[in-house]
């Protein structure tokens, strides 16, 4: 897993998508479980997860906004390049909602912040693997 600090959330990278659950500790999240993403497929064509953004795991399972935050990309899950700036940018716009309430800037945010991401997404990928 790379992670990188961003302003208003972490940014996690990995090829396994159940990397998450280990990254945090934890079992299960937001509906999600390890034990799932462990027999689910996970390839360039599909897995359990493909992107996500939602906020960092607590004991109590409370959330309010303002509470931390975290975005994760599935590098398997990144084809070309088109693909890949469309899963960030998907991802960023659900963590946009998160941060601003109104229409434009919550858009121009998530466009802004995809293209930042996407540089750091871009050295990562296994070009093998690439469409």
């Amino acid at each position: 897993m790379v992670t990188f600090l961003m302003k208003g959330y972490v940014l996690l990278l990995s090829y396994d998508p159940c990397d998450i659950f280990r990254y945090y500790n934890v079992e299960s999240m937001h509906g999600l479980s390890i034990v799932e993403c462990q027999k689910h497929v996970n390839n360039t064509e599909q897995s359990y997860i493909a992107g996500w953004s939602n906020f960092v795991p607590q004991a109590d399972g409370v959330y309010e906004n303002g509470d931390p935050t975290y975005v994760f990309i599935n590098l398997s899950r990144c084809g070309t390049d088109i693909e890949t700036f469309g899963l960030i940018m998907h991802e960023l716009m659900h963590q946009s909602f998160n941060m601003h309430t109104d229409e434009e800037e919550i858009i121009t945010w998530a466009e802004e912040e995809s293209y930042k991401v996407y540089e750091l997404v871009k050295p990562l990928l296994d070009k093998s693997q690439r469409k």
